[in-house]
């Protein structure tokens, strides 16, 4: 064989190696990266491609011993449906397939004469045993095919939180026809969306179906999974507390956070009322699916006093020592503002304006402090702006009053009117006495586990100190004192555990008629523990309980129970 037969014959063993490496390739890509996209739509290509199947990300909520828990995932099963133009005997096919699905006999009967029809759904979310029982009647005119649909484990729970998806709203979306719409289902949306399927079959798909799930590191770059930082039994058992304190009060929203200071991991977020993500057909107002944890805020009340402290003792206006005369009420530009029973205490310390929520009191610290720095502290607490969750909508606190210049709103600032927050943003600004003076960012997400087999962990964020040490301790004394001898007069003071907390009742605003409403409430409920060096923080709120006008009464006893059983989960060691 001479030289230019043995270079030819290179050059073919060449192009042969070179195509059988591009088939390889696009097997490769066919079967492990879209092995899922053509499997299913090799499943479509035998029944009606009357519905859009569609794969996308999983959200997972972390357990405490860091097991992932679905709160969203991808279902799969059948769909049952009928062909009115093929269906010979209606009657009595109702009947027979009446025996396998629950349908509604009239229903049945007037689609089934529907002239012309081609296509009409029966039944979803069918199981294969029933799905393979329908389709083994083979009964001209019904079919069955199989269908995927977003299926919410969790049901209610941190629905809002968790989100929603809905129909696409942009033509160019290539998402199987869905995208997010609400809670971590908009905000991750970029990563847990997929490539819609269409109803054309692929010949790969068919001869070499499951090849791609057998092999590891199949994905779509930049998709994935995404893991929470909400813990599931943590979450119902909130949720369980917050529906009982609904029974008893009758509120008209409550919600509760439960937060790790030091990292921002939001371990509990519940807001009431909610709804079952898995069947919204019955909901008749659409804003119940927005979360007010981030989007609405409120006037907050006196769980504002430990800042106000905070600035005064910050600033060196106060001292923890220090006392003032409570004349118990004041008038600041033509305006009178009174303690909530309008008595005077006489020269009294400082910790009696947390342990007796005095108005003078906090008005007193605020006035002395100043405007500008309490408007620098408040912002440094991260009121007043976004606090960066990785939720959509977050509303922007409204601290503006601080700025007016009039005495009249730097005192009701102090305790907590005229100044409205979301719970969030206020967990966060209280997580500063919880954090040695650091204001952390809260975050729902702490994990994106892509399908590529490459994973992203989102790392805690937080600035400052915002306060000196010295500060956040002595607030944290204070407010220490108030659950032992100031709370139900000492009744929840725990033996070995020091918890920090306060009470906030504010009056709501009548935006009808102006002012606020004289018998319309808000209470909220805020504490800390073990106290000196915080594991969790909590946050409790609820819009006009009926029955009872002061938070102490309402949601002591709800803290006091989610502080006992977050002991007992987390097996926390006493420090006391």
């Amino acid at each position: 064989m001479n030289s230019k037969q043995k270079n030819r014959l290179r050059f073919i063993g060449a192009v042969i190696l070179c195509a059988a490496a591009a088939l390889v390739v696009a097997l490769y890509f066919i079967q492990v990266i879209h092995g899922k996209s053509y499997a299913a739509k090799a499943d479509r290509q035998y029944v009606k491609p009357a519905v859009t199947l569609f794969d996308r990300g999983t959200i997972f909520l972390r357990s405490k011993d860091a097991t992932n828990v679905a709160g969203a995932t991808v279902a799969d099963g059948y769909l049952i449906y009928m062909n009115p133009s093929v269906l010979v005997a209606p009657e009595q096919t109702y009947q027979v397939i009446s025996k396998y699905i629950k349908i509604d006999h009239t229903d049945f009967i007037r689609r089934a004469g529907k002239v012309g029809d081609h296509y009409e759904e029966l039944a979803h979310h069918i199981t294969a045993d029933v799905a393979q029982a329908v389709g083994g009647l083979s009964i001209a005119g019904i079919g069955v095919t199989r269908e995927t649909w977003r299926s919410y484990p969790a049901g209610e729970m941190s629905a809002q939180t968790i989100g929603l998806i809905g129909q696409s709203r942009s033509s160019t979306t290539d998402s199987g026809g869905v995208e997010g719409r609400y809670g971590l289902e908009r905000s991750y949306e970029d990563v847990l969306n997929r490539p819609s399927l269409s109803s054309s079959a692929n010949m790969f798909a068919q001869i070499f179906s499951g090849i791609g799930q057998t092999l590891v590191g199949s994905g779509e770059k930049g998709k994935g999974d995404i893991v929470t930082t909400l813990e599931p039994t943590v979450n119902s058992f909130v949720e369980k507390t917050m529906e009982q304190t609904i029974s008893t009060w009758h509120p008209d929203e409550i919600g509760g956070i439960v937060m790790d200071p030091q990292t921002g991991d939001v371990i509990a977020a519940v807001s009431l009322p909610s709804f079952d993500p898995n069947n919204t057909s019955s909901v008749k107002d659409v804003r119940i699916f927005s979360n007010p944890l981030v989007e609405n805020v409120y006037e907050m009340g006196s769980i504002m006093k430990p800042l106000t402290m905070s600035v005064g003792l910050d600033t060196g206006a106060e001292k923890p020592d220090s006392t003032y005369d409570d004349t118990g009420t004041m008038t600041l530009n033509s305006k009178k503002i009174s303690n909530y029973d309008g008595k005077a205490r006489g020269v009294i310390p400082m910790q009696q304006i947390l342990s007796q929520s005095l108005n003078v009191g906090a008005a007193t610290v605020a006035l002395k402090a100043g405007a500008a720095a309490m408007y620098k502290y408040f912002s440094s607490f991260g009121l007043g702006q976004k606090s960066g969750v990785d939720l959509p909508n977050e509303a922007t606190g409204l601290i503006g009053n601080l700025k007016s210049g009039k005495d009249i709103d730097v005192a009701t600032a102090s305790y907590g009117q005229g100044l409205a927050i979301s719970p969030l943003q206020m967990i966060r600004a209280l997580s500063v006495l919880a954090d040695g003076g650091y204001l952390v960012q809260p975050r729902l997400v702490k994990e994106m586990d892509y399908d590529d087999g490459t994973n992203k962990t989102i790392n805690p964020v937080k600035v400052g100190p915002v306060l000196k040490k010295q500060t956040v301790d002595d607030v944290t004394t204070m407010l220490v004192k108030v659950v032992d001898t100031a709370l139900k007069q000492g009744a929840i003071r725990r033996e070995h555990y020091s918890v920090a907390a306060k009470t906030g009742t504010a009056q709501i605003a009548d935006h009808v008629n102006g002012g606020y409403y004289s018998d319309r409430y808000l209470h909220s409920f805020f504490g800390y523990f073990p106290a000196y060096n915080p594991r969790y923080i909590i946050f409790l709120y609820q819009v006009w309980p009926k029955g009872a006008e002061y938070a102490s009464a309402t949601l002591t006893d709800p803290f006091d129970e989610i502080v006992g059983f977050l002991i007992n989960y987390y097996n926390i060691p006493p420090d006391r």
